[in-house]
């Protein structure tokens, strides 16, 4: 078994395939990658470092979005960058564990439902962040040449702009297009999947859209934060 095929297959896919054993067997990997991905996605670190730090939840705060940019805006960078790397950790964990059980197909699915679990966590009242940060990491663990292309993107539009939910809003937006642009042989089901991260993102940043359809949408600023 060579590490091309444990990447593409997994390891569940490829004992499936050699041993003859039921296709069952397959799908009951991929319910566990859904499950193991979602509720390590309902871990969301915005909570838990406001609630630990501050003994306070951050969605009582600006946006009432759990995740980076509030962290950033209330509680400062240091509180905004532990928050990065939470969820930027959890994010990883589940696509390894993906693409170990299942190969491919099970890292796009632990994925996808690691960004479920961010945007709707079981732990916390399915109130949770708009998954920004766990879908840049997918990008990028699964095709860093179409993570360069959306977070040049991403980064041009926040330094012109100082709106952080406009560059997340374009970015995802053309992912599943630059993800097909540099993948044209690439399955159905990638796209597909892509497709819908990018219309779960894009719908969780429905109050900004109106926002900044308004010249309401707040500036991101990188200058120091007091803690609350």
């Amino acid at each position: 078994m060579t590490i091309h095929e444990v990447l593409y297959k997994g390891l569940l896919g490829y004992w499936v395939e050699k041993t003859g054993t039921h296709v069952a067997v397959w799908f009951i990997g991929f319910a566990v990658c859904a499950v193991a991905a979602y509720l390590l996605g309902s871990l969301n670190f915005a909570v838990i470092i406001s609630k630990r730090k501050c003994h306070d939840d951050i969605r009582n705060y600006g946006s009432h979005n759990a995740g980076m940019t509030n962290m950033l805006r209330t509680y400062g960078k240091g509180a905004a960058v532990f928050t990065l790397l939470g969820d930027a950790s959890k994010a990883a964990v589940s696509i390894l564990l993906g693409t170990i059980i299942n190969g491919q197909i099970g890292a796009y699915l632990a994925g996808f439902f690691c960004i479920l679990g961010h945007m709707f966590p079981l732990y916390y009242k399915f109130k949770g962040g708009k998954g920004v940060v766990t879908s840049a990491v997918m990008i990028l663990m699964l095709d860093w040449r179409v993570f360069l292309v959306c977070f040049l993107i991403f980064a041009g539009i926040v330094a012109s702009t100082k709106y952080m939910s406009l560059g997340s809003i374009i970015g995802m937006l053309i992912y599943p297009l630059v993800l097909y642009n540099f993948n044209r042989a690439t399955p159905d089901f990638r796209i597909i999947i892509a497709t819908a991260i990018s219309a779960l993102v894009v719908f969780m940043h429905r109050e900004n859209i109106k926002r900044l359809m308004d010249g309401k949408e707040s500036k991101v600023s990188f200058g120091r934060k007091k803690s609350k």
